[in-house]
């Protein structure tokens, strides 16, 4: 089973990925986060396998966030879950270490559909 960090500014979101991610039986939640340094702290305290983040957030990014997770945890599996257009980010998100970036305007469906393809590595 996957452990899972889910980070977003926005608590109704966590929520509802939280929701989604628990019907799933590959996965475990085991945390979240409201901001990319938060993120960073709970990546060292829980060893996370994935961690969902968001692009735009208060006090660090997730572009940013996902460099340093690179650098701290290189094995854990990053995702872009965002409002922003994805494929313009795709290049700096892959050069942050990211693996894949996904629209929230495409669903929570779209997210579970790119885990569990990351999951099969």
């Amino acid at each position: 089973m996957d452990k899972v960090l889910i980070v977003d500014d926005n608590p109704v979101l966590r929520k509802i990925l939280r929701f989604h991610l628990e019907q799933e039986s590959a996965w475990e939640i085991c945390g979240e986060a409201e901001n990319g340094q938060i993120a960073i702290d709970k990546v060292l305290e829980l060893r996370p396998d994935l961690v969902i983040l968001d692009l735009a957030m208060p006090v660090m990014n997730g572009l940013e966030a996902a460099r340093q997770i690179r650098m701290i945890a290189p094995q854990t599996i990053t995702v872009l879950f965002t409002m922003q257009s994805c494929e313009g980010l795709l290049p700096e998100a892959t050069a942050a270490g990211i693996k894949d970036v996904v629209s929230k305007s495409a669903g929570a469906g779209a997210l579970l559909a790119s885990l569990k393809a990351l999951c099969r590595r």
